[in-house]
């Protein structure tokens, strides 16, 4: 079991490079997922793996930390009225855009099952004989929940959590034990590394950002500046689309939230 100043050491490290917040009764499950890490470092225990971040002047120990406690808890098709939400929003967008593509972020997409929902919506449109002209852009602060996205590879667990059994068979093959997306699908997905407390100048604009189930991790003020900065990266009259009965936190000036999704106020979307 780790100790409380252990514990605190990990939880500062992890905020420091995150913005996650670790509660102290997460000490169990944090040591649990770090045991992996632990033996892949070839050390005795996890004690002896934060032992050894503390003297490491390059803090690479402590990266590798921030990563295996990276959110991870994902789901195809997670909150059903939030993706109704988007077979709204997509149809509305294309016609805005007109020729152009509209572009759709998905924010803090652990091992993908997000994005690749969004982009079995896009087909299930292209079937009804629109022809949207869709880019997918994918993120997370954890290559190693990327690398996995990336494959496409999910268990008999990961493809039951809220995948229809129709959508099972048309997307995917089996490949062993494991279920492999098709590569069509696959294509659709742009992943990319990205941190939620840096700039997302880099990855563009975009129409639709998805953050369903991010903000929780954080403390108040840093949920605030995370809306805040990725608000950055909205088209003038783009949205981002909340979880289920998540709201706009407190300090976002300039947006309104109806029914979990952000839009900028009439004034804002003027000045952008």
């Amino acid at each position: 079991m780790l100790t409380d100043a252990e514990f605190v050491l990990v939880a500062r490290e992890v905020k420091t490079r995150t913005g996650a917040v670790l509660t102290r009764e997460m000490g169990g499950a944090v040591e649990i997922r770090l045991m992996p890490l632990a033996r892949r470092e070839n050390f005795g225990s996890v004690q002896e793996l934060i032992a050894a971040a503390r003297i490491r002047a390059d803090g690479g120990l402590w990266g590798h930390i921030a990563d295996y406690l990276a959110q991870s808890d994902t789901r195809f098709f997670r909150d059903r009225d939030l993706y109704q939400h988007l077979r709204n929003l997509l149809p509305e967008t294309l016609a805005k855009r007109g020729h152009e593509r509209v572009r759709i972020w998905s924010a803090a997409c652990a091992t993908g099952q997000e994005p690749y929902s969004v982009a079995m919506i896009v087909e299930e449109l292209r079937e009804q004989g629109i022809n949207p002209a869709v880019e997918i852009v994918a993120t997370d602060l954890s290559e190693r929940l990327l690398e996995k996205a990336r494959s496409g590879l999910y268990t008999q667990f990961e493809v039951q959590r809220g995948l229809p059994i129709r959508k099972l068979i048309a997307h995917f093959e089996k490949a062993g034990d494991l279920w492999r997306l098709m590569d069509r699908l696959r294509a659709s997905v742009t992943f990319q590394q990205h941190n939620l407390m840096k700039h997302p100048g880099a990855l563009g604009r975009f129409d639709i950002i998805m953050l369903c189930h991010v903000l929780g991790a954080f403390d108040i003020e840093t949920r605030a500046a995370v809306v805040n900065r990725i608000a950055d990266a909205l088209t003038p009259d783009g949205v981002i689309v909340l979880g289920a009965g998540e709201t706009l936190p407190e300090g976002c000036d300039g947006f309104t939230c109806i029914d979990g999704v952000i839009r900028r106020t009439n004034a804002a979307r003027a000045a952008a």
